[in-house]
């Protein structure tokens, strides 16, 4: 059976060269802070400010044509290259490319030893085909820099030339300096998408994470990997993994459900407890086990918690229900000054009936008992519950034939066969056989 709750489209990786690691890298930050330049730096012109401000709104406007104009000019007067490098990213947009190579060439030394201005070239010549030379140019800027981004660029050329086993090669050897999270991710989406070595792509991620643990990017490429081969137990113990380092409520809730998928209701109910994620579904497991010791303690906390008048009179039945003596006299008590403290604040016909049957059947006050029973009974005349306890208060009356005239009725009720109105019934019958 496939796990569609839990699938996740598992997106082909498309290779984007336009500034997906190999120009951010070291030039988002000038980038990124233009308006705040020629603050922050001597203004070389006068009028520096306001053309970063047009060539930043023509920009915005989508006229990038302008803007490179702008930019050119703001370059040409102070000679910052921030402004250059801004000129030329706006010409990969408008696939301008021989202008950024011919740009490059001119402003670059003999050294080449500017990496933005290179990998700005590299990526003009990878969208003019032109992969040979970005080839060569890639190789040269990695031998220098050593940065993970620039590994990342020379795979994206071996991609787009479809060499994927050299470009997985060769991202190996890099991953192995560093041990990089995003290079091993690149690496397994080659393996799994383009060259269909799926088991491979995930041995590579799980060995990585028994040896450096299982970062956020490698979590979820395996939850991405695990919900496409629709893996369940991969799924659950990356997702566990996940959680010891992002304990959001979305990641509890996808736990919860694969527990729940599995049927593992023990495991569910630890994961529970030490996660605290979701006391609601907890404390119905608690009830599904009758583990009312657990369960009162818990619909008290969720009652302080959210206000909600139910979870008191839970936290006050599951808390009778928890007691080894129901007769000891003192719980009685305390169980009482609760019910009538509750009662107080909300007549629901399900604590009126609670607690007028514990009067009843604990012989505290059967009247009193009675009272509440059929004050349950005008919110719900046809309760087959609620008509036994009110056979149980008349047969500890003594009034028998009152006793069997209303169990009778409550057990042509939906939950009339229940086995204590059953057992109520044998001995209102014996009473009244006696009378």
């Amino acid at each position: 059976m496939k796990v569609y709750k839990y699938k996740i489209v598992f997106f082909i990786l498309v290779i984007n060269f336009l500034f997906t690691g190999c120009i951010t890298s070291q030039s988002q930050e000038p980038l990124s802070s233009l308006s705040s330049l020629a603050k922050k730096n001597q203004k070389v012109f006068e009028e520096e400010d306001t053309l970063i401000m047009f060539a930043l709104r023509t920009e915005e406007l989508g006229d990038l044509k302008s803007s490179c104009e702008i930019f050119d000019t703001l370059y040409e007067k102070s000679k910052k290259k921030e402004y250059l490098y801004r000129s030329l990213q706006n010409y990969l947009y408008l696939k301008e490319n021989q202008i950024v190579i011919d740009r490059v060439d001119h402003v670059s030394n003999e050294k080449n030893d500017d990496f933005i201005l290179s990998r700005l070239k590299i990526v003009a010549l990878i969208q003019m085909g032109r992969f040979e030379e970005a080839e060569v140019l890639a190789l040269a800027l990695v031998e220098k820099s050593k940065l993970e981004s620039d590994y990342m660029l020379v795979s994206d050329i071996y991609m787009a030339k479809e060499e994927f086993d050299l470009a997985v090669k060769y991202l190996e050897s890099a991953y192995l300096q560093d041990y990089s999270e995003k290079i091993l991710d690149r690496i397994s989406i080659i393996l799994y998408v383009n060259l269909n070595r799926k088991k491979d792509a995930i041995a590579h991620l799980e060995t990585h994470t028994r040896v450096h643990g299982c970062s956020v990017i490698i979590c979820k490429r395996l939850i991405a990997i695990y919900s496409n081969e629709d893996n369940v137990e991969g799924l659950l113990s990356t997702y566990l993994r996940y959680y010891n380092l992002d304990k959001s409520p979305e990641i509890a809730k996808h736990i919860v459900q694969l527990y729940g998928y599995k049927q593992d209701y023990n495991q569910l109910m630890l994961f529970l407890q030490s996660s605290q994620s979701d006391d609601k579904t907890l404390l119905q497991l608690y009830l599904s086990t009758k583990n009312y010791l657990k369960a009162f303690p818990l619909a008290f906390k969720l009652y302080e918690e959210t206000g909600e008048v139910k979870y008191l009179g839970e936290s006050i039945i599951y808390e009778y229900e928890s007691a080894i003596n129901k007769n000891d006299k003192m719980f009685l008590k305390k169980i009482a000054k609760k019910f009538e403290d509750l009662i107080d604040k909300e007549k629901n016909s399900l604590y009126l009936n609670y607690y007028g049957y514990i009067l009843i059947d604990h012989d505290i006050n059967v009247k009193k008992g009675l009272k509440y029973i059929k004050l349950a009974l005008e919110l719900e005349p046809d309760s087959s519950y609620y008509l036994d306890s009110l056979a149980w208060g008349y047969y500890k009356l003594g009034e028998c034939e009152k006793s069997l005239k209303v169990i009778l009725r409550a057990m042509d009720l939906e939950g009339g066969r229940d086995p204590e109105v059953l057992r109520h019934y044998e001995m209102i019958k014996k009473c009244k056989g006696e009378k």
